[in-house]
């Protein structure tokens, strides 16, 4: 790839960073250490970023690409012969063989969903199918409907065996989506394919999470910007940065899929408890953990909860947070005090 191609494959990964429900901001201090190979992709529904140092930094990026298209193979519900549509297709009936991968999400998606007491939901697919939000058909579905369909959201009813990698699911009406886990689980493959192609360092960010991995070229911390709820897609901007030198951010917001019906505006961060979206205040919640997957799920789970009982979560798993109410109030969890500073007026720090 000549130099100019570089650059403007560069500009548009900048673009697309600043779109995104998190925004990666790379900010070189001191002279330029080495040109790192940029790329974007399509996957998952949603953009995929990758910034790798190291003299096989295309290498890596193509086998991070490979990486994140092999899980959606697995983990989507509208690929017919992945795991998980084939979960849902034998729902009520017996056991089916899943790949590793997928069982191992499914189990964290299960532990996150057992210890918020049901706020994050894997079995959300029988409601948010209604919604169809980002769809052709996105509407409010009404309260009859809502609850002619939650009967069959509750997480208890699927049951994961790791060992043998094998999954069921109880009742007949009853799905799987993992769309909530799914982004931050591909940054997860991601990273370990830069590490068995032995490259120095990378960012990936799928959508709105995103996977550091080795240490940036010059030392440091990587900088990662905080979007500002109020700015819209096409002129996103920031207002707060975390510097953190590794680990897995995601961010759930509750800007990112919204449609307005009768005057009325929801968004896509649905309460499994009521079929309706999460109303508690909270406008975004950014989750900082050591793992992506688990990044993913605590984010949602945490917005859903609220501030405090979410807050609650992520110290029982040593997670770190950020969450931004409506009144533009920002709570910061104690382990990212440190790392986060506002850059926006409009926003100040919870007494």
């Amino acid at each position: 790839m000549d130099k100019s191609k570089k650059i403007a494959s560069g500009l548009m990964v900048v673009l697309l960073l600043i779109i995104a429900t998190l925004v990666f901001l790379w900010k070189q201090t001191g002279a330029l250490q080495e040109e790192p190979f940029t790329s974007t992709s399509f996957a998952m529904g949603t953009y995929v970023q990758q910034t790798v140092y190291g003299e096989n930094g295309e290498q890596a990026a193509q086998e991070g690409d490979r990486a994140v298209q092999e899980l959606e193979n697995k983990i989507s519900w509208r690929v017919e012969s992945a795991d998980v549509a084939r979960l849902n297709a034998a729902a009520g009936t017996d056991w089916i063989d899943i790949a590793p991968e997928t069982a191992s999400i499914l189990q964290d998606a299960l532990d996150v969903a057992e210890r918020s007491n049901g706020a994050f939901d894997p079995t959300i697919l029988p409601i948010s199918s209604l919604w169809d939000f980002g769809g052709e058909n996105q509407h409010f579905p009404g309260d009859a409907e809502l609850q002619r369909f939650l009967p069959f959201v509750d997480y208890r009813n699927v049951r994961v065996d790791a060992e043998q990698s094998k999954a069921s699911i109880k009742i007949r009406g009853a799905a799987v989506d993992l769309g909530a886990i799914g982004k931050g689980a591909a940054c997860d493959q991601m990273v370990r394919a830069y590490q068995e192609a032995s490259a120095k360092a990378g960012v990936a960010a799928v959508g709105g999470s995103i996977g550091l991995y080795g240490t940036k070229p010059g030392g440091g911390a990587w900088r990662l910007a905080i979007r500002d709820p109020d700015s819209g897609n096409d002129k996103a901007v920031e207002m707060g940065t975390l510097d953190l030198k590794e680990g897995f951010i995601s961010t759930s917001g509750s800007y990112e899929k919204t449609f307005e019906e009768d005057g009325r505006t929801y968004h896509h961060l649905l309460d499994p408890k009521t079929g309706y979206p999460a109303d508690n205040g909270l406008v975004s919640v950014t989750v900082v953990y050591q793992n992506g997957a688990m990044s993913d799920a605590l984010s949602t789970a945490a917005f859903v909860l609220g501030l405090e009982q979410g807050r609650a979560l992520l110290e029982e798993y040593g997670a770190g947070g950020v969450f931004i109410d409506r009144d533009h109030r920002v709570t910061v969890t104690e382990n990212l005090k440190d790392a986060f500073q506002i850059v926006s007026d409009a926003y100040a720090l919870a007494e």
